[in-house]
């Protein structure tokens, strides 16, 4: 099975965070794709990485936003075909 496109990566007890997991579901459902999440809580390399500028959100591996989830502009980048 292939990795989900969009990847939020996140901190538990992360209000943002939770605003953006409801944004992400919304783009995933509309764009048809499935979203996986991570914790920095969880992960040494992604919390030297990302710190405090959780939540942020990944396409196709990188790095499309942060702190808040552009729902607009992520569902066009979805529909663009994968370099």
């Amino acid at each position: 099975m292939p990795e989900p496109r969009l990847t939020l990566v996140s901190r538990r007890e992360c209000h943002l965070c939770d605003v953006a997991k409801e944004a992400l579901a919304r783009v995933a459902a509309t764009a048809g794709v499935d979203w996986t999440e991570v914790y920095v809580d969880d992960d040494p390399a992604l919390e030297r990485e990302y710190g405090d500028r959780v939540p942020v959100t990944l396409l196709d591996g990188e790095e499309h936003g942060y702190w808040r989830v552009e729902e607009d502009r992520l569902l066009r980048d979805l529909t663009q075909p994968r370099r």
